[in-house]
């Protein structure tokens, strides 16, 4: 799952889309596109959001039917499921929400595959609980991502144990590389992030065995409008997912 934090302007999105998913076609690697329509969880007001989620899903629903790539998004609310449920191949709950039991059951009935992110401050054992709650309904198109646990103030790291510990619960685990770098809150008014690390922590999650990768990826991370510190050049990603996916073949993960 790749893709810019949230919707600049649907050129940006479809362009780098595109480009994209020319990168994962060469390298035989499945794609799904990431961008949100809306980011509710900005640290400060003044912060920007997104297109809002007419507009936004009008620019996903270009990504999948021009391109044919399946699109996943954040969902925040329990009134957002239905209309993104239309458009999305995958909604996803952010980790701030990953507790919010309306909002999983919701998006569990909606039939959707969801991608619930796993807060900051549980216990990787937790997710079991969110799991049965997801799973209540009769859905079992989940998937878990582990992004880093809070570390004191304004940081984050990654226990590589929670990988292995999840993936027992019989559920695809994903790791964000590049939420994993954040430092929340880290500038004041914004977040910082240290995108340096995001090869050495994705080797590191590839090797310890995991089903898929998150990152976010932008053309210019430097003058993106959201979580520019911690996202992945584009022009960067290429050469990265060739050394992981030469690292994948070596490590290939149990079955879950």
């Amino acid at each position: 799952m790749a893709g810019p934090c949230v919707i600049e302007s649907r050129e940006m999105a479809l362009q780098t889309a595109g480009r994209l998913a020319d990168i994962c076609n060469r390298l035989d690697i499945p794609f799904i596109f990431k961008s949100s329509f809306d980011k509710g969880n900005r640290s400060s007001l003044a912060s920007f959001r997104g297109p809002g989620i007419d507009e936004g899903l009008r620019t996903l629903a270009e990504v999948r039917e021009h391109l044919r790539i399946p699109v996943v998004t954040d969902i925040h609310s329990t009134a957002e499921v239905a209309q993104a449920a239309e458009v999305a191949d995958v909604l996803q709950i952010p980790a701030f929400l990953c507790r919010q039991t309306d909002l999983i059951l919701a998006a569990s009935r909606s039939g959707r595959c969801v991608n619930i992110k796993k807060g900051q401050f549980l216990a990787p054992w937790d997710m079991k609980n969110v799991i049965e709650k997801f799973t209540s309904t009769g859905n079992r198109q989940l998937i878990i991502t582990e992004r880093g646990s809070s570390f004191g103030y304004n940081n984050l790291v990654v226990d590589f144990r929670g990988l292995p510990i999840m993936r027992a619960f019989g559920y695809p685990v994903v790791f964000d590389v590049t939420h994993s770098l954040q430092l929340p809150g880290g500038k004041g008014d914004r977040s910082g992030g240290q995108r340096e690390f995001a090869e050495p922590l994705a080797r590191a999650a590839v090797a310890v065995g995991v089903d898929g990768l998150f990152m976010e990826v932008h053309p210019a991370p430097d003058r993106a409008l959201c979580d520019g510190p911690n996202m992945i050049p584009l022009d960067d990603l290429e050469g990265m997912l060739a050394r992981l996916r030469e690292l994948q073949g070596k490590c290939s993960p149990p079955p879950c």
